[in-house]
C-alpha cells in the first residue's frame, strides 16, 4: 500500500512541475512573439509597383543583416524609420537619399558595398521602398 501511495505521490509532484514548466513555456512564448509580426503583403503594405521592386530587392540583399519592421537591428541597425529621422542612427550622417544611397553603393564599415551588384534603377526602387518603412 505504501508504495502504491509513494507513487500517486511521485505522480502528483511529476505533474505538478509539469504543470510549471508548461506555464513558463507559455510566458516565455508570449514575450518573445511580441516582437513577430506576421510579414505584410506589398498591396497590405499599400506599396507602389517601384517600392514592391524595392522590397524585393531588400529580401534578397538587406534583410539578413538589417530588420525592416524594427529599430532592433540583426548584423547592421535595423532600418525602421530610417527617413524619420535628420542623421542616420550609427553613422550620424544625414537621413537623406545622397547619403544612404552612397552607404548603399560604397559600404560602410562592416557593411559591404553593392556598387557592383545593383545598378541605378535598382538603387531608386530600394530608396524608395526604404522611405516606407
Amino acid at each position: 500500500m505504501q508504495l502504491q501511495d509513494n507513487r500517486c505521490a511521485l505522480s502528483k509532484h511529476a505533474f505538478n512541475f509539469f504543470l510549471a514548466l508548461m506555464a513558463c513555456l507559455i510566458s516565455l512564448a508570449s514575450t518573445v512573439a511580441c516582437d513577430i509580426e506576421r510579414r505584410k503583403s506589398d498591396a497590405e503594405l499599400g506599396l507602389s509597383p517601384q517600392q514592391a521592386a524595392g522590397r524585393k530587392i531588400y529580401d534578397a540583399e538587406c534583410a539578413r543583416c538589417h530588420e525592416p519592421y524594427s529599430t532592433r537591428g540583426k548584423k547592421g541597425p535595423g532600418l525602421k524609420g530610417i527617413f524619420r529621422h535628420k542623421y542616420l542612427s550609427l553613422s550620424g550622417l544625414p537621413a537623406n537619399d545622397e547619403r544612404v544611397t552612397d552607404i548603399i553603393r560604397l559600404g560602410r564599415n562592416e557593411m559591404p558595398g553593392y556598387s557592383q551588384k545593383l545598378n541605378a534603377q535598382d538603387l531608386q526602387d530600394l530608396l524608395a521602398y526604404l522611405h516606407t518603412l
